[in-house]
């Protein structure tokens, strides 16, 4: 390595990892902005009780494709800060430059723990941005479901409502019937009784006509005074025709 530029590449590579560093702190800054973003939309959304000055007028499924798109971006650039920091390991390993070792090593260790920070940076923000984004669409799914359950609820119990609407129709169905087998009951048991009444009349007549055939006397009895009321009345007529033709003589005359 040293032969092909010496101090010259170690400043090329020093001169790359800046570069790269910078590059990668303002990548991170506006990563974390985004994510804070995200969450502050999100918090809005449910609740409209608070809103955040870093709320976005993206909507959230722009977001996610800027989110995509940065992550992959720093990926990229710490891919290529880590090589950069493998070619300047390599070149502290590189035959005549142990007179400078412990500067170069130094400044290596200072480039790897930028590296290191960046990293875990970069890996909590992105956590972060997706275990937010793994709540939301839980929530999300749970809203949904929630208003699948109550539009289904409607519909149960407008179902429920009907089927109570037809149960009490058939309860006064019931209940019609129940007062038409009463009445036709009553009318059975009135008309039995009468049967029965128009029996007894029945067999008092036929006890009587018996009576009468067993006993001719009685009979013949019976028939005079028939006759004698007969008589009785033809003659009261007779009486009453007789008179009543005088009085229209009279009045004639």
């Amino acid at each position: 390595m040293a032969g092909i530029g010496g101090s010259n590449y170690w400043e090329d590579l020093r001169k790359q990892a800046r570069q790269l560093e910078n590059e990668l702190d303002l990548k991170l800054v506006s990563f974390s902005k985004l994510c804070t973003s995200y969450s502050s939309s999100r918090d809005g959304r449910r609740g409209d009780t608070y809103r955040s000055d870093t709320t976005p007028l993206l909507n959230n499924s722009t977001q996610d494709r800027m989110f995509d798109t940065m992550s992959v971006e720093i990926e990229q650039l710490l891919a290529k800060l880590t090589l950069v920091n493998d070619k300047m390991a390599e070149y502290t390993n590189t035959p005549g430059t142990a007179s400078l070792n412990a500067a170069l090593m130094h400044t290596l260790q200072r480039h790897r723990d930028i590296l290191q920070d960046y990293t875990h940076e970069f890996h909590k923000t992105k956590g972060n941005f997706l275990a937010i984004r793994e709540r939301e669409d839980l929530l999300g799914s749970v809203r949904k479901d929630i208003e699948s359950y109550k539009s289904g609820s409607g519909v149960n119990n407008r179902r429920t409502e009907m089927f109570l609407k037809e149960h009490e129709h058939l309860r006064n169905s019931d209940r019609l019937m129940d007062d038409t087998i009463s009445i036709a009951m009553a009318t059975k048991e009135n008309m039995t009784s009468q049967r029965g009444f128009l029996k007894s009349i029945q067999g008092r007549v036929n006890t009587l006509a018996n009576i009468l055939y067993r006993f001719p006397t009685i009979n013949n009895l019976i028939q005079r005074i028939n006759l004698r009321k007969r008589r009785d009345s033809l003659i009261l007529g007779t009486v009453i025709g007789v008179c009543t033709i005088l009085l229209l003589l009279y009045a004639l005359h």
